[in-house]
C-alpha cells in the first residue's frame, strides 16, 4: 500500500510517485486559486493574467496527472481521461476568447468553467473518500456534485454576460 500525509493516503510509496506528486499538489492549489481570482475579478486588464496562470497551471496539472495515472494506470486511467477533459475545455476557452470566436455563447466562459468543474470532479473523484464530509458521501457524488454546483453557476455568468442568445422558433 501507500504512504499517508496530512492525513491523506497516497497510494504509491514509489520515489518517483511521490517526487511528481510533490510537484502536483501545489500546481493544483495554484490553479484552483487563481482559477477563483479569474472568475471574480472584474473582466479588465489583470483578469487575463490570473486566467493565464490558471491556464499554465492546468497545463502542468495535466502533464503531472499523466505522469501519475502512467505510474498506476489500472488505478487513475479515469483521472487522465479527467485531466484530458479539462485542458481541452481549457484550450477551447482560450482560443475562443484569442480569436474572438463569435457563438451562440461565450465559449471562453463555458470552456474555462467546465475546465475548472473537470479539474475540481478528478480531484474529489481521486480525494473524496479521505476528505472530511466528502468521505461519508456516495462515490457518485465525487463526480456530480462539481457540476451539479459549477454548471448553474456558468449559466448564470452567461446569462448575466447577456452572452446567451435565443433565437425564435419560425414553426409555430
Amino acid at each position: 500500500m501507500g504512504v499517508r500525509v496530512v492525513g491523506i493516503e497516497i497510494p504509491s510509496h514509489s520515489p518517483v510517485f511521490l517526487a511528481i506528486l510533490a510537484i502536483h499538489v501545489p500546481i493544483g492549489l495554484l490553479a484552483v486559486v487563481s482559477g477563483v481570482v479569474a472568475m471574480l475579478k472584474e473582466k479588465r486588464r489583470g483578469h487575463t493574467r490570473f486566467g493565464s496562470i490558471y491556464f499554465c497551471c492546468l497545463g502542468a496539472l495535466f502533464a503531472t496527472s499523466t505522469a501519475l495515472a502512467a505510474l498506476r494506470w489500472s488505478e487513475d486511467y479515469h483521472l487522465f481521461a479527467l485531466g484530458a477533459l479539462a485542458f481541452v475545455a481549457a484550450l477551447i476557452g482560450r482560443e475562443a476568447r484569442r480569436r474572438r470566436w463569435a457563438t451562440a455563447i461565450d465559449a471562453h466562459v463555458a470552456g474555462m468553467g467546465l475546465s475548472y468543474i473537470v479539474m475540481l470532479t478528478a480531484f474529489y473523484v481521486d480525494n473524496g473518500k479521505t476528505l472530511p464530509i466528502w468521505r461519508d458521501l456516495p462515490p457518485l457524488a465525487y463526480w456530480l456534485v462539481p457540476s451539479v454546483v459549477g454548471l448553474p453557476l456558468i449559466i448564470r455568468a452567461l446569462a448575466r454576460s447577456q452572452q446567451i442568445v435565443i433565437r425564435p422558433n419560425k414553426t409555430a
